[in-house]
């Protein structure tokens, strides 16, 4: 059985000109849908690249490598080095490691077979060499996959740079259900910091004139809505959970493919996420899941601007008059949002961590990320923004 009705209704609903920028012709959410993918590939391509690492080889890349080498012309199987603490990283090293070999072997095509950190390497590479790329996650733990932003390390600074989005997706239900039960919690902690990123959306658009679209703020929500009602099956491990997680993660992908930027799915936690992982980099540290971080950021952020809306922070004497002006608007806003209880109790269930003791991040670290992350996207105002701001 096929989960992709939400996502061809999506498709099927823009206009004809913004399919053609998305550039995704095919997307397979169902058991088996890692056997399609040879067929595919081999049907538009003969010089084949597969990008993985050590875990996902073994997960799904060995049988697809086994698939592809019967007829393709030329197969050749990258692994990403992990770094010096054991982590495959989206930085400079694994983009020239891929680079090279890019340069070596001249693709036609890459084949991203992995989660979020692998898809982002693969995207941008091919986004330097003007090359198309497959995605086949392994694990629903992000919504990065069909994104054409690269969130990459450059000189220990998180920066998000536009490349490109892949030509297909297919996401095997039968290899991500059998994902550790803590990536696929990740990928709802992801979704979950939708309720911070749509409010700050709406924020940054009623006080700082940021460009909004309400096309892909309802994409966006409904994903969220349909992941949050499915919590119990996601928790299960049943199959239509994990599908219905794996498409809400994609469709919040188109959601910001047909946008052109990150605001539906990306806000303060997303900053206080990035914050942390900039500061684990300094420090020589193993980093965390990215959905774990922005689940539990999300929390935090929830926490705080049920407090601000609480205390009528956009009444205080130096705040910004567009924040001012439309304050009793962005209360509600904030009213929609639940609280930081509930939110625990939404993460819990599927097995999340919930605060940063649990992640093992620091109470230090936590406060000064709250205090400072709004410089990680200087550009984008939120309730973080102002309330860091404000004089």
């Amino acid at each position: 059985m096929s989960y992709t009705a939400d996502i061809d209704a999506i498709m099927k609903g823009l206009e004809p000109e913004v399919q053609a920028s998305i550039g995704m012709d095919k997307i397979v959410i169902e058991a088996g849908a890692l056997q399609l993918v040879a067929p595919y590939v081999l049907q538009h391509f003969q010089r084949i690249m597969l990008v993985v690492d050590e875990h996902t080889y073994k997960v799904a890349g060995q049988q697809l490598e086994g698939e592809l080498k019967r007829d393709a012309q030329s197969l050749h199987t990258v692994f990403i080095t992990p770094n010096i603490v054991d982590d495959v990283v989206a930085d400079e090293q694994s983009l020239i490691e891929l680079s090279l070999a890019a340069k070596q072997h001249k693709p036609e095509v890459l084949v991203a077979v992995g989660s979020g950190t692998l898809h982002d390497i693969t995207r941008m590479v091919g986004y330097l060499f003007e090359l198309p790329f497959i995605s086949v996650p392994t694990a629903p733990s992000v919504d990065g996959f069909n994104s054409k932003g690269a969130p990459i390390i450059v000189r220990g600074e998180k920066k998000t740079i536009v490349s490109i989005g892949p030509n297909a997706v297919f996401a095997d239900l039968h290899i991500l259900q059998a994902a550790p039960r803590r990536l696929i919690a990740a990928g709802f902690g992801d979704i979950l910091g939708k309720y911070t990123s749509l409010f700050d959306w709406k924020f940054g658009c009623l006080t700082n004139a940021e460009p909004y679209m309400e096309q892909a703020y309802t994409i966006t929500k409904q994903a969220l809505h349909k992941c949050v009602h499915a919590a119990s099956l996601i928790e299960a491990g049943d199959q239509e959970g994990i599908a219905y997680l794996m498409s809400g993660l994609i469709e919040s992908g188109i959601a910001m493919l047909i946008f052109g930027k990150s605001h539906p799915a990306s806000g303060a936690e997303h900053h206080v996420s990035h914050y942390w992982e900039m500061s684990f980099i300094k420090q020589g540290r193993k980093q965390l899941l990215h959905g774990a971080k922005v689940g539990v950021s999300c929390i935090l952020i929830a926490e705080l601007y049920h407090r601000l809306a609480a205390e009528d922070f956009g009444l205080r004497q130096g705040v910004r008059d567009s924040v001012r002006e439309n304050w009793q608007q962005i209360k509600e806003l904030v009213a929609e949002m639940p609280s930081a209880v509930a939110l625990k109790e939404m993460l819990g269930k599927v097995g999340g961590a919930t605060t940063v003791t649990e992640l093992g991040i620091s109470q230090e670290l936590a406060e000064e990320a709250l205090r400072s992350a709004h410089h990680v996207r200087p550009e984008r105002y939120t309730l973080l923004h102002a309330f860091n701001t404000t004089m």
